[in-house]
């Protein structure tokens, strides 16, 4: 067994439109303090008895928030923590990094820290649809940054675009779409834009208002469009789609700085994890944690979260245990987000449950495919694959 390990670093330089998760702009004397407090979770965390933290650490995910605004030095500090007081066999480390914040002394900093993989918040190649979600870097500053990277030795580039974006046309985002595959990162994830009650966007939409542009969204029809679009760009150059949201280069990229490809290739070896319900450590504010049996995440607030681990207590709260039942649904719902599917003969072994008329019920209604003991989302659902997890489940 292996253990990841994901950092949360709650800071911005602003929040996006539709974000609603815990972060946001802070003093930058905020910044030392709390990367001080990651260190002393790590020193917590090293000393208990859970044999399950004895695992090798074998992927490092520092995500959040913008955890490249912090000083290549504060970083570096987290994963020296990391091999100091954990068993580390690393073979993904990985940065989630804004455009605008990437210098070449940044760069060639965290490739000397350890850092292997850059996640790249990039969104859309659209000027005017960056302006509304709140974004602060434009067009031009995704291909400097990733020509930055690139000199620096990264390979391992990942680039995320948003389906659904304020003022986003099929144009725009096939435009979004070309210029994405001209820069040929070894990753992409495509998220589909979703309206959350807690983002500011969110709640002007739903008292009906224009403010963040609500009203220039797009249709959910439309947004379902551009996924599909994508599905079949991403599958003609080269990508292979092995999860719902992401898509791996199968050839090895023209790139200046030798492969660290895994025998996964360029899928995430950190994210797989989550979907493969492997152990996980969260570390910093708001962070989850899974260990197989629980699953728990930490204070969210940086304050509340900072003066815990002062005190020498790490926050814990909404710990929940993984009763059977759920894990059997953890295994259905996260298995299926995966395009390889679920063997779900192995799983009926393992939870003594009988699937297959269930599941053949939604093969059906045309959901699912399977092929031998093998079930896999159909493909022209995957649009609506919480749908088809409602059904599952219910």
């Amino acid at each position: 067994m292996t253990l990841g390990v994901y950092v949360q670093v709650p800071f911005c330089q602003t929040k996006c439109t539709y974000c609603n998760f815990h972060t946001g702009p802070v003093a930058k004397s905020l910044y030392n303090p709390f990367v001080e407090a990651v260190v002393r979770e790590i020193e917590l965390w090293a000393t208990s008895s859970e044999k399950w933290l004895k695992a090798a650490v074998d992927t490092v995910y520092v995500g959040g928030g913008t955890p490249s605004l912090l000083e290549p030095a504060t970083l570096s500090r987290v994963l020296e923590a990391l091999q100091e007081r954990f068993d580390c066999a690393w073979t993904e480390v990985t940065l989630e990094a804004d455009p605008e914040t990437i210098t070449s002394g940044k760069a060639a900093a965290w490739r000397a820290a350890g850092f292997n993989r850059v996640s790249l918040g990039v969104q859309s190649f659209s000027d005017v649809e960056l302006k509304a979600a709140g974004r602060m870097h434009r067009r031009t500053d995704i291909f400097a940054a990733v020509k930055t990277l690139r000199a620096a030795g990264f390979d391992n580039i990942s680039c995320d675009l948003i389906a659904g974006l304020p003022h986003q046309t099929a144009a725009s985002w096939e435009n979004s779409i070309g210029e994405l595959l001209a820069l040929r990162p070894a990753h992409i994830s495509i998220y589909m834009m979703e309206i959350d009650e807690g983002s500011r966007l969110g709640r002007e939409v739903l008292a009906g208002g224009s403010r963040y542009s609500a009203s220039a969204l797009p249709s959910d029809d439309a947004m379902a469009e551009f996924y599909e679009h994508a599905c079949a760009q991403l599958a003609t150059s080269g990508y292979e789609h092995y999860e719902i949201s992401n898509w791996a280069l199968v050839a090895q990229p023209l790139l200046v700085a030798p492969s660290t490809a895994s025998p996964l290739g360029w899928r995430s070896q950190h994210n797989l994890k989550y979907w493969r319900r492997e152990p996980y450590l969260g570390l910093g504010a708001g962070a989850h944690s899974f260990n197989g049996t629980h699953r728990w995440a930490n204070a969210h607030d940086a304050s509340a979260y900072v003066s815990a681990i002062q005190q020498g207590r790490i926050p814990v709260e909404q710990m929940e245990t993984v009763g059977a039942e759920a894990a059997l649904n953890e295994e259905l719902f996260l298995g299926l987000r995966l395009l390889e599917g679920i063997d779900f003969a192995a799983i009926e072994r393992r939870y003594n449950v009988c699937l297959a008329s269930r599941l053949e019920d939604l093969r059906k209604e045309g959901l699912l495919t399977i092929e031998g003991t093998r079930a896999k989302l159909a493909a022209k659902r995957l649009t609506v694959s919480n749908e088809v997890f409602v059904e599952l489940l219910g």
